[in-house]
């Protein structure tokens, strides 16, 4: 685990990055920040989390990360003892944690629930869509309290890293780190903080949808396009999936999981109007 801090003090503001070995694209944006060494209003702890797989360009070495909070000192695993390391680092800390998928480019927010957090963060960031996952996330990080992750769009584009970036000055700006104005009108890579803050859309993750063991996969729906009765979904081996009842389709692909084709959600209103 590698730490960096912009800023002097005890920091109350963090970014992870590099929670999968295989998701350059926050490390990448961390990188930036910092060779950019902005001034802040608030000191900000940087984390590079797992760099042992990032040096072997694979998700994980013993266990998925984003799934052994909240870790052991003494675990079993390598995963386990970084994972209470992490969480060690980030207590005290309102945290952003950058993830990349393979299935969208368009980059989203994630949150247990929508809190006072929640409310605070996400209309800063540019994003038009944020993920409920309570109760579908045993040990991943954002069970951490004050913590938000984004999805920042395809897995090892360039596009997810320069997305992480702007999601990074998003974060910052709205936890005060940053001063608003410093990014406002400014084009970093064809966007501004100004593309944030627009109405943002819950959907409320259901159930997973399983795959069966195959050769070849495919998935024929589009994330957070509403998949109607009847509709075909996905296939293994040739073998036609249709929704049995309409559900919208999150974190979907042929293979971005091993025994899933990803989740179905269902829409349940914006953040505006969404029960704190």
């Amino acid at each position: 685990m590698r730490i960096h801090q912009l800023g002097d003090g005890v920091p109350e503001v963090a970014v992870v990055a590099g929670i999968h070995g295989d998701e350059p694209c926050g490390p990448r944006a961390v990188e930036r920040l910092l060779a950019e060494a902005p001034d802040v209003d608030r000191p900000v702890k940087l984390v590079v989390a797992n760099e042992a797989a990032l040096d072997a360009g694979v998700r994980y070495l013993d266990e998925d990360l984003n799934r052994a909070f909240p870790g052991d000192a003494n675990g079993d695993t390598r995963e386990s003892r970084l994972a209470h390391r992490l969480l060690g680092e980030l207590e005290g800390c309102t945290v952003l944690a950058l993830h990349s998928t393979q299935s969208t480019a368009e980059p989203f927010a994630v949150a247990e629930r929508v809190d006072e957090i929640v409310r605070a963060i996400v209309p800063h960031l540019p994003v038009t869509k944020l993920l409920e996952t309570e109760g579908l996330a045993e040990g991943r990080l954002i069970q951490h309290p004050h913590t938000v992750e984004v999805e920042c769009g395809l897995q090892g584009s360039d596009e997810a890293a320069t997305n992480a970036y702007r999601l990074v000055r998003g974060f910052l700006a709205a936890t005060n780190a940053l001063a608003l104005e410093e990014d406002a009108g400014r084009a970093a890579d064809g966007g501004t903080d100004a593309d944030a803050g627009g109405d943002v859309d819950v959907f409320e993750l259901v159930d997973p949808v399983p795959k069966p063991p195959a050769e070849v996969y495919e998935v024929f729906a589009e994330n957070f396009v509403s998949v109607s009765v009847g509709e075909r979904f996905a296939a293994a081996d040739g073998e036609v999936f249709t929704a049995d009842e309409s559900f919208y389709p999150v974190l979907m692909s042929p293979y971005g999981y091993e025994d899933l084709f990803g989740y179905a959600a269902d829409r349940v209103g914006t953040l505006d109007d969404r029960p704190a």
